[in-house]
């Protein structure tokens, strides 16, 4: 099973990273495997209510990978954790199958209250660098998180969010399917929604002075004509 596992992890790498170019490379030069086999033995011990055992496992992995995942997340199979520095995990967060995480992410909580207080993620994710999910919130399947968005509501499925708050981009090209989106962003011409309304703002306020304009033309008073130089008297 372990075998399983570990040999599914790697070749997701392989697949994803085109700068993999072994499996060994990928056994011991990637932060992201190590952070996710490390944490297969801090769950056990935390299921197995060895907690401080599971906590300090956790914490040397977090020393050695620079990624934090608590022992009580569940992960799903072939989680590929991208660069990896500055990860983390909370204890209630949950995540599906062929999730992508890039580096500074943060599944973590929105206030601070008992019981379920992370994200859930569900499968096909790709959470871009530096975006945090907060809260007891959900992510549906295949949706796409773009780098440094702040997200505290729950995501459709198939649906990619940007922005602070995040909210949802319109996407102009038909997507076929789960595809892979580097960084979780759009690779149309789609614009964040905030710069949306911003542009759509500056062109009703070009409209509306080219009105006024074409309003006040004729009454518009016209220029004085210049008056003529005096002459100059004979001495």
């Amino acid at each position: 099973m372990a075998f399983m596992f570990l040999r599914d992890l790697i070749r997701t790498y392989r697949e994803r990273d085109p700068a993999a170019r072994s499996n060994l490379e990928v056994l011991l030069c990637y932060p992201g495997v190590h952070a996710v086999l490390w944490h297969q033995l801090s769950h056990a011990l935390w299921q197995h209510r060895l907690r401080l055992l599971g906590r300090f496992s956790s914490h040397i992995a977090r020393w050695l990978t620079g990624i934090e995942i608590h022992p009580a997340a569940k992960l799903g199979r072939r989680l590929v954790i991208d660069h990896g520095m500055g990860v983390v995990i909370g204890e209630t967060a949950e995540i599906g199958d062929d999730c992508y995480i890039y580096h500074q992410v943060t599944l973590g909580v929105a206030r601070a209250s008992a019981g379920k207080r992370h994200p859930t993620v569900g499968n096909g994710v790709i959470i871009g660098a530096g975006a945090k999910v907060l809260g007891p919130i959900h992510v549906g399947d295949n949706a796409r998180v773009g780098s440094n968005a702040v997200v505290v509501d729950d995501v459709p499925a198939d649906t990619t969010v940007v922005g602070m708050p995040a909210r949802p981009v319109d996407r102009k090209l038909p997507r076929r399917g789960p595809q892979f989106d580097p960084y979780g962003m759009p690779c149309d011409d789609s614009l964040d929604p905030l710069l949306r309304d911003l542009e759509g703002l500056r062109a009703e306020l070009t409209e509306v002075e080219a009105r006024i304009a074409r309003l006040t033309s004729p009454l518009a008073t016209p220029p004085a004509e210049p008056r003529p130089a005096p002459a100059r008297q004979a001495r």
